[in-house]
């Protein structure tokens, strides 16, 4: 499951709710956020595609020397993704999830400047409260991880081996 432990202690849940075609069939996903087991928002409409796609750029960063510390590498751009309100006729503050990478510089007398990155995940909810998650690349590979399986089981529209979203 995707889930977070946030920097005020509470817990945020993010559960993908298929997204039905005229038909009945389910061909993406929405999300919807729960915090501390109460609903706390829907955002992005049609996201599994894009979730997908930050998933395969977090493991292809993973493995790029660019940062000495594997944990410090993320893909660019600084925002990795931004999924708002479900739909264009909602009112602002039905909610939010957004990821964005930010570095940071430590002074440690014995060693010098640490510079390091961590994606900070942001989450606002109907009420206009707002969480906030600190994570390093691993920590935020199996976040993504845990939603694009709950993905694959809430529907079977969603291919585990290229992380994309198709019909079949």
């Amino acid at each position: 499951m995707g889930g977070l432990r946030c920097i005020d202690g509470s817990s945020l849940e993010v559960l993908p709710v298929p997204s039905r075609d005229t038909g009945g069939m389910p061909y993406e996903v929405t999300l919807e956020l729960i915090r501390d087991g109460r609903s706390f928002g829907e955002v992005g409409q049609r996201c599994g595609y894009l979730l997908g796609r930050v998933a395969l750029g977090l493991a292809e960063a993973r493995t790029r020397p660019d940062w000495p510390d594997p944990d410090d590498r993320f893909p660019e751009p600084e925002e990795l993704f931004a999924f708002r309100h479900r739909d264009r006729v909602d009112c602002h503050g039905v909610g939010e999830l957004r990821c964005t990478v930010r570095t940071s510089s430590v002074w440690r007398p014995e060693s010098g400047w640490r510079v390091g990155r961590r994606a900070m995940v942001e989450a606002w909810g109907d009420e206009g409260l707002g969480v906030r998650a600190e994570l390093t690349s691993a920590e935020l590979a199996g976040f993504i991880s845990g939603v694009l399986s709950e993905i694959r089981d809430a529907t079977d529209c969603f291919d585990g081996e290229t992380n994309r979203v198709s019909r079949r």
